[in-house]
């Protein structure tokens, strides 16, 4: 059974970094000064978990005040670490073999760095900012999502699956529910928090390296003396004595396999570091057995956080979201029933409302998603089915009574963005006419005093003229650049399209000749190709050329063409319970005002 650590909370810092060389040996490793363990704490079940989750949503308290982002500096310390540790066991492994769990890291260290930039590139810098830190504790002005991801990592040694993680996050919303932002954030926060657990097992493998390059120093020298000038072997033990070396688990088996390996006549040195261990409470096969183990949970350590790593890359966060949050559950009672039939983009666009106003209230999220759901239900109740649809009040004129009725305090600086939206047109004609008439004074102000009042009159409608035209594509440019167009609603249709929702394409169109016909029949074709969904329908809604007759000599044979043409593509493709394809034509009536006949429109 493998030895379970405490896990150890990090901090904003990292420890120190330096390289040292030690009793001549040449090659520097480089050493952290850092008690930090990896992630590994007692195993739990997905019950005990859930009990773990709970307690510490009771136990976590939330900050007041806007923490700084010590994410992305420590961050930035572990890829130090980490590939610095990657280039020194790479000439390590020229020289001597590594442990399995240091060739885990190399042989996955193309992984570790897209999983940092990764991580960086979805950590802007004020994200974290923005996400609730906690308090107090070990990981005080952290991220409490940060917070609950090196939770789970430590009690599943770094091995993440769908059920543990949905099983943890729900358990801990049973007491407090997280934020949108929050929820959002969990990828990124257990990909960083895996880069840490990493980080902490090559420090480890570090430390271990070291150790095992000084037994090597010490085997080598004690073997050259025993070989060359035996009756110095007491003194070379008492250099090892007082250089105060310590005796730990990697230094005491490297050293102890290298003397056995090489020399059996090594029992005085084997015998003293006996005694020391022996006054420490220790065994030589004590030491060897535990660094055994050491160097197995490392490996699983390392071996559980790449997988866990490339299970981030394959889990569906959208579904992982919208099944934990509490703002989609409310939303999701919709009184007109329509939310869950919307796609994605859609229903996340009318959770980013309720995020928003949240922030600007003193409603918690979950709050503002009820307040919405019942503001529908009350204004439904009178028939107008529009007014019953939740995005109503989140999408539409409806939105202004729920950041009222929630107590919503707009920000200064959205004011502007507000009148401009609320006033569109006076903004629009306004900003135009401002720039207009400041260019056309500019180009005034020197000329002013030089004409007549007639000649500067006309000069000044011709500048104006033209200053309009530079103000209209100026406003137009500035326009697409800062004004944001609004999502279009929509429903899901990716798994087809409901009975209900049946609907069918009609190409209107003008009967000209066989040619044109034939064109119109391929077009429709292809059009049923690109669409073949049960639920549609494709329809061709024809007229006859203006004429100044009812009915002229080639209207029967473009009917007959054009119905042919429709007859022969349903039994082509005949499907049950419907045909696909249709024809609807409409005589010529006669148009008093042009004096023609044409089709009815």
């Amino acid at each position: 059974m493998l030895p379970v650590c405490s896990s150890t909370t990090i901090g904003p810092g990292i420890g120190k970094v330096s390289k040292e060389n030690f009793h001549g040996n040449e090659q520097p490793w480089l050493f952290v000064e850092t008690n930090e363990q990896p992630l590994r704490s007692e195993l739990f079940s997905v019950d005990l978990l859930q009990r773990h989750a709970r307690e510490l949503a009771q136990r976590h308290r939330i900050a007041t005040w806007k923490s700084s982002n010590h994410l992305l500096s420590r961050l930035a310390a572990n890829e130090s670490l980490i590939r610095e540790y990657n280039e020194q066991t790479l000439l390590a492994e020229k020289l001597r073999t590594i442990t399995p769990a240091a060739e885990w890291l190399l042989d996955n260290f193309y992984l570790i760095k897209e999983q940092i930039l990764l991580a960086r590139r979805h950590l802007p810098r004020g994200f974290s900012r923005e996400l609730p830190h906690l308090a107090g504790g070990p990981s005080a002005d952290l991220p409490r999502v940060y917070d609950l991801a090196q939770e789970l990592i430590s009690h599943v040694d770094g091995r993440i699956d769908a059920a543990h993680l949905t099983s943890f996050i729900s358990a801990y919303q049973e007491t407090t529910p997280l934020k949108l932002g929050e929820l959002w954030a969990i990828p990124i926060m257990l990909r960083l928090a895996l880069i840490e657990n990493l980080r902490r097992v090559a420090v480890l493998l570090i430390k271990a390296l070291k150790e095992r390059d000084r037994a090597n120093f010490w085997a080598d020298r004690i073997l050259e003396v025993m070989e060359s000038e035996p009756s110095k072997l007491i003194i070379v033990v008492g250099d090892l004595a007082k250089s105060g070396t310590r005796l730990t688990h990697a230094f005491v088996t490297e050293f102890w396999r290298l003397m056995q390996e090489k020399s059996p006549r090594a029992k005085l040195v084997l015998s003293w570091i006996e005694e020391r261990l022996g006054e420490e409470g220790s065994t030589i096969e004590q030491r060897v057995q535990s660094e055994s183990q050491n160097q197995a949970a490392n490996q699983v350590s390392v071996g559980n956080s790449i997988s866990s790593l490339r299970f981030l890359d394959a889990m569906d966060w959208r579904e992982f979201v919208e099944t934990l949050s509490v703002v989609e559950q409310s939303l999701r009672t919709d009184p007109a029933g329509i939310y869950g039939d919307m796609d994605f983009a859609t229903r996340d666009a009318y959770r980013h409302v309720v995020e928003r106003i949240a922030k600007g209230s003193a409603m918690p999220e979950r709050d503002v998603a009820a307040l919405a759901v019942e503001l529908s239900r009350q204004q439904g109740g009178d028939g107008a089915e529009r007014h019953s649809h939740v995005g109503y009040f989140l999408f539409d004129k409806g939105v202004e009574d729920l950041e009222r009725a929630a107590g919503l305090k707009p920000p200064f600086k959205s004011w502007l963005p507000r009148l401009t939206r609320k006033f569109p047109f006076p903004f629009y004609v306004g900003s135009i006419a401002m720039i207009a008439f400041g260019v056309t004074l500019a180009f005034l102000r020197w000329p002013a005093v030089h004409y007549p009042v007639w000649t500067l009159i006309g000069m000044s409608m011709l500048i104006l003229i033209c200053a309009s035209q530079l103000a209209v594509a100026l406003v137009n440019w500035f326009v697409t650049i800062f004004v944001r167009p609004d999502l279009l609603p929509r429903l899901d249709y990716s798994d087809g399209i409901p009975s209900e929702h049946r609907t069918m394409v009609v190409v209107p169109t003008l009967l000209s000749s066989a040619g044109g016909i034939e064109h119109l029949l391929e077009a429709l074709e292809v059009r049923y190709l690109a669409n073949r969904d049960a639920n549609i329908y494709f329809a061709l809604l024809t007229d006859f050329r203006d004429g100044l007759q009812e009915h002229q000599p080639d209207d029967d044979a473009l009917l007959q063409l054009v119905r042919a043409g429709i007859d022969s593509l349903n039994k082509k493709y005949q499907r049950e319970p419907a045909r696909a394809f249709y024809l609807f034509h409409r005589p010529r009536l006669w148009n008093e005002q042009d004096g023609v006949w044409m089709g009815y429109e």
